[in-house]
């Protein structure tokens, strides 16, 4: 019966310069082509939009962008009608939304002959065994630049041998961060959507860790017709790259604007599309190809190790605000653990407390964290004395850093002031962020030998 009706009569997709995809459409149409043959009631369907795929058996099946439909429909202040599968999506929203299985209950429904259920949203239960830093045997400066990068949203880069818990530390950051406000959680939410991915707690931040082998279009975004990437899919979280020179250099230096900007704009001849990209990045990597600068594990030459290190652009790690060498453990350690005397570690939970109090410091003061701060609010945030502003110029001049490494080194000081309780920026501030510049000196000290 709908086949017959199916013509522009009756179906209109306007406007038709705008490419369209997907079945999210399928139920709309269908059910003007019922009322426009008269098989249904057409009052009752001007306070609703539809949003469903239609198989040929009636049954509605789930579309992808339900969130920012949601929205869209919570703005004009109309109702939904989707199917089963998206109603935990759009329950996020807080839209008032009802939930149907097939074609004939949403008829029945517009009818008054039927009720439909109303969408609810389905709290995922707590996992047990949850990563935590207590987790990780020593490393106890890495735990602290963790925790100084999960204070200001600092990005990190953690050099290192292979095995010394470069992953395991960067997996149990996302134990650091607060969850998500409701304005952040739906932003990241409309975002999964769009891209038909769905996330288990919608309120924590998302954590994205892709292969090296992933392109350019997928870790920015692109495609014929423009997807979100990966920067975009951890948007107000945290993307893990390990393995960081085995990324090709152009992908890498491709996610430079993105740092700064916070967002990312894909051209294409048709069109141009803007995807939100406020993310904090995490890199890991070994110090030379056999993973080792020091030793007599070390079978790489001077000249090797800087061709493997020059993998990664000078602007492209200029974004690390801080970067560490991540140790091997000392001897004995791991014999302690066998014998039952392992080493006492704070857990996440004692960590984040701190993460916290230092975070409601920064919005209380300048109402964003310490990484966002623009060079006018350094000056009015970031105060030196004049002895201290000219030993960290002195510092950054016998280091070759920029003047955005000025900047950053600023900010981290503050962040550890933040820790520390102290409103005013002191030398030792300056001296702990100028301790955190580990590749500075990694890339000097071999070009030296």
């Amino acid at each position: 019966m709908i086949n017959r009706y199916f013509n522009d009569d009756y179906a209109n997709t306007a406007p038709a310069n705008l490419p369209k995809e997907g079945g999210r459409f399928d139920l709309a149409i269908a059910l003007g082509i019922l009322i426009a043959s008269d098989q249904v009631q057409g009052d009752q369907v001007k306070q609703f939009e539809c949003f469903a795929e239609l198989a040929l058996s009636g049954e509605l099946r789930a579309v992808d962008g339900i969130i920012p439909c949601a929205l869209a429909a919570k703005e004009k202040s109309r109702a939904l009608i989707i199917c089963c599968e998206n109603q935990h999506e759009s329950a996020l929203t807080g839209v008032q939304a009802f939930v149907a299985s097939n074609l004939t209950d949403v008829c029945a429904f517009l009818q008054g002959q039927k009720s439909l259920a109303q969408a609810q949203f389905c709290s995922t239960p707590k996992a047990h065994n949850q990563p935590d830093m207590s987790d990780v045997l020593g490393q106890e400066q890495a735990k602290r630049v963790l925790e100084i990068a999960a204070v200001g949203g600092h990005n990190l880069l953690l050099v290192g041998p292979p095995g010394t818990g470069k992953s395991m530390l960067a997996e149990r950051f996302m134990t650091l961060l607060p969850k998500l406000s409701e304005k952040h959680a739906l932003q990241t939410a409309a975002i999964y959507s769009v891209c038909g991915k769905r996330r288990d707690d919608w309120y924590q931040p998302p954590y994205r860790s892709p292969h090296h082998s992933a392109s350019s279009v997928a870790l920015v975004g692109g495609g014929g017709k423009p997807k979100p990437g990966e920067i975009s899919l951890s948007h107000r979280g945290v993307l893990f790259l390990d393995e960081l020179p085995e990324f090709p250099k152009s992908v890498l230096d491709s996610l430079r604007q993105p740092l700064e900007t916070n967002e990312v704009t894909i051209s294409r001849a048709a069109n141009q599309v803007t995807f939100p990209a406020d993310f904090q990045l995490i890199g890991a990597m070994n110090p030379s190809p056999c993973g080792h600068i020091s030793g007599e594990l070390r079978r790489s030459t001077p000249d090797q190790i800087l061709r493997y290190l020059g993998r990664l652009s000078g602007p492209f790690l200029d974004r690390f605000s801080l970067s560490i060498m991540v140790p091997l453990l000392p001897k004995g350690t791991l014999a302690c653990t066998q014998a039952g005397r392992k080493p006492s570690s704070e857990s996440s939970e004692q960590i984040k407390v701190r993460v916290l109090q230092a975070r409601e410091k920064q919005i209380l003061r300048q109402g964003k964290l310490n990484h966002a701060l623009t060079t006018r609010e350094i000056t009015e945030f970031c105060k030196l004395s004049i002895d201290d502003a000219e030993f960290l110029e002195h510092a950054i001049n016998q280091m070759g850093l920029s003047i955005r490494a000025w900047h950053s080194l600023l900010k981290v000081a503050r962040s550890i002031a933040d820790l520390a309780g102290s409103e005013q920026l002191q030398r030792q501030h300056l001296l702990e962020s100028l301790s955190y510049r580990a590749m500075d000196r990694l890339l000097k000290s071999i070009s030296y030998e």
